[in-house]
């Protein structure tokens, strides 16, 4: 049977890979978390095991069980069995995977930033999936909103960027507001680009 994998941020975005039957699933006891690793600039989206948290995300199939791209894609990732974690609709169920950074490469130090442009990829994406409500949720279930967001709306960095809709733009940036996030212009930060 052909598995299918869980994603939880920027696979959300169906304009960011043509895996098929994708729909939308949620994986208990995970809660997502935006991790520190050294020698890079920015941090990653990943997910931290919590008993008391439901998220929302996107299954596809994997055909052919061919990983190796999705793999490469989530390069600093380590692909983990959902096993009956990941609520869907599926009949009968096929196995289900996701990706979640390890934690013996995680630091909980540095002057890392989340890019704004990656940012707005994930929350278009759970604005299509899942509506206001969803994008809402996305925030009240991710942690580490102290750590600094990089505004390269203008030129994006992360290169899977979309382009959002003045409606969708306003969203995130409600949500930043909500959240008292910091943001910083891009002239403020040395960001090196080859640690993307």
């Amino acid at each position: 049977m052909t598995p299918y994998f869980f994603g939880y941020g920027s696979l959300v975005n169906r304009n960011t890979h043509s895996y098929p039957d994708a729909r939308p699933a949620q994986l208990d006891g995970w809660r997502r978390q935006w991790v520190r690793t050294e020698g890079r600039d920015i941090v990653y989206l990943s997910v931290v095991q919590n008993p008391a948290t439901r998220i929302d995300g996107l299954i596809a199939a994997v055909p052919g069980a061919d990983w190796a791209a999705l793999d490469k894609r989530e390069y600093s990732y380590e692909r983990h069995a959902s096993g009956g974690a990941v609520v869907h609709d599926l009949a009968p169920a096929p196995d289900i995977a996701h990706y979640a950074i390890p934690a013996d490469i995680a630091v909980d130090h540095g002057d890392h930033v989340i890019l704004l442009s990656y940012l707005d990829v994930v929350v278009q994406g759970f604005l299509r999936e899942f509506g206001t409500d969803g994008a809402a949720r996305f925030f009240d279930t991710t942690d580490g909103w102290d750590t600094p967001i990089l505004d390269d709306r203008a030129a994006p960095i992360y290169p899977r960027h979309q382009t959002l809709t003045h409606a969708e733009t306003a969203v995130v940036d409600q949500h930043m507001n909500r959240l008292s996030v910091q943001i910083k212009q891009r002239e403020e930060t040395t960001f090196a680009a080859r640690n993307f």
